[in-house]
């Protein structure tokens, strides 16, 4: 259609003195099956030159009016329900043009389009963008509204769901169940969990678990009060809970669940033995963190490189390096690979020990490795050091992590180095160390300034101690005694 006569039908399709007959909402206009051939019909070079020219958005323009009404626009995502990627696209396009005041509704009919081909990123980044602009139960009321025009399928559900949860809306999520299990909709258990783990995320594992017997019932058996079948909690339900409480610190609750588990024939995967594990280890109880450990391998379930990790980290804790070590070269013998976690967690062992040979060790080995150590693990293996008299050693490791890595160190491992250089009378490396120190950020302070006038003693320069004693005052730091 030329532009002029595009104008013209624009203005009469909106004309209030049209004596043509009113058109029924859901009865699909001429514009619409005129929108859905182009789109379908015209390659994508040409398709979108040629709706704006049919929509009279090329000059000459009509008046400042939507070309599509937020109805038509349903109705043409409806006929490009086995194209919805060309249904997006339209939609995307409409909106850069500004030619369709979108409403819920037509937000709506897209999700359901999206959903229907299981466009996952597409559905959910949509959903996210309508629970902005309208907030999650008017677009879910939108979604319900329309599910039987759209030829809806269930998964638009469980994306809202999940859309929700991403969004950060706890309550509205919770709320979207409960309907949606009210009007005898099927809910998936892994959707239920997701709400679950959610809940526990932001309210706490309390929250959490009042949630979990709502939807599973009092002893998660999946039969309500009524006697009505529901779902029946699985392991991932339990592990949500189990996580969720171990972030509270209510490690007990932890070991409760696990019974409460174990009575229910709901079997363990490795991240239930796992979150166990680290109970016990977490308070310092290795006995019965092994049981576990062993109980989990007679089952034939293989722990992961976590499990691992976690193991190692509360026998260091304990003292007990060997067992670490032993679980250490497991790793490899198991076909699984160390991480920085597991290496920060023996050297830290190590360091508790007071073996500096084996903590340097390791701790070379990891560098070489290329894991980047913490600033608290560089800390610890630089006052060990320190503290066996191998200050030029830490010296050397503080400033390979500092070049290799762009690690910058704490001002207490600085402080350490320091003083330990000062002590030894090395006072040239002292001053190049904190020189550095305040290119980092870090002031001197008046350990610091106590540690350069104790090394300037025991050099016997007195003058230039007597001289960081003032400028010490005058910055006013008080002297270490």
């Amino acid at each position: 259609m030329p532009p002029r006569a595009a104008a013209l039908h624009y203005h009469l399709r909106r004309n209030h003195f049209s004596t043509a007959p009113p058109r029924r909402p859901d009865e699909p206009s001429d514009l619409v099956s005129t929108v859905v051939s182009i789109l379908t019909n015209h390659r994508s070079k040409y398709r979108w030159s040629q709706l704006l020219s049919h929509l009279g958005a090329l000059p000459p323009r009509p008046p400042p009016l939507e070309p599509l009404t937020p109805a038509e626009f349903s109705q043409i995502a409806i006929r490009l329900t086995k194209k919805p990627r060309i249904a997006l696209n339209f939609f995307l396009f409409t909106k850069r043009h500004s030619l369709t005041d979108h409403t819920v509704s037509s937000h709506s009919a897209l999700i359901h389009v999206l959903c229907k081909s299981r466009l996952a990123s597409q559905s959910l980044a949509l959903i996210r963008d309508s629970i902005r602009a309208w907030g999650e139960l008017i677009v879910f009321k939108g979604l319900v509204g329309t599910y039987k025009e759209c030829g809806g399928s269930p998964v638009v559900f469980e994306f809202f769901i999940k859309a929700c949860l991403d969004a950060k809306k706890i309550d509205g999520a919770v709320k979207v169940v409960r309907k949606l299990v009210k009007g005898g909709f099927r809910v998936k258990v892994p959707i239920f969990n997701e709400v679950i783990s959610g809940v526990c995320r932001s309210r706490g594992g309390l929250v959490g678990y009042d949630i979990y017997k709502e939807f599973f019932g009092d002893d998660g058996d999946g039969i309500s009060d009524d006697g009505r079948v529901r779902a029946k909690a699985t392991v991932q339900t339990f592990n949500a809970l189990m996580m969720g409480f171990y972030r509270d610190g209510a490690l007990d609750r932890v070991v409760e669940l696990w019974d409460e588990m174990k009575e229910g024939n709901c079997e363990p995967n490795s991240r239930t033995y796992n979150l166990l594990i680290a109970v016990y280890c977490e308070d310092g109880n290795m006995t019965e963190a092994e049981k576990i450990w062993n109980e989990m391998r007679l089952k034939g379930i293989l722990s992961d490189v976590t499990g691992y990790n976690t193991m190692i980290s509360g026998y260091c804790e304990i003292g007990n390096t060997e067992r670490a070590e032993e679980l250490f070269r497991e790793i490899e013998l198991s076909g699984l690979n160390a991480t920085g976690v597991t290496y920060g967690h023996l050297i830290r062992g190590y360091c508790k020990s007071g073996t500096a040979d084996l903590t340097l060790s390791v701790f070379k080995d990891m560098l070489r490795k290329n894991f980047r150590p913490e600033a608290s693990t560089l800390q610890e293996v630089v006052s060990l050091l320190c503290n066996s008299g191998r200050v030029c050693q830490a010296l050397e490791i503080i400033r390979g992590v500092m070049y290799n890595f762009g690690l910058v160190p704490k001002r207490s491992s600085f402080g350490i180095l320091i003083r330990g250089l000062c002590l030894e009378g090395k006072m040239d490396e002292a001053l190049k160390l904190q020189a550095e120190m305040v290119g980092k950020g870090y002031e001197p302070d008046g350990e610091l300034y106590a540690a350069f006038i104790d090394g300037c003693v025991k050099l016997g320069d007195q003058t230039l101690a007597e001289k960081l004693r003032k400028e010490m005052a005058d910055m006013g730091c008080a002297e270490i005694e």
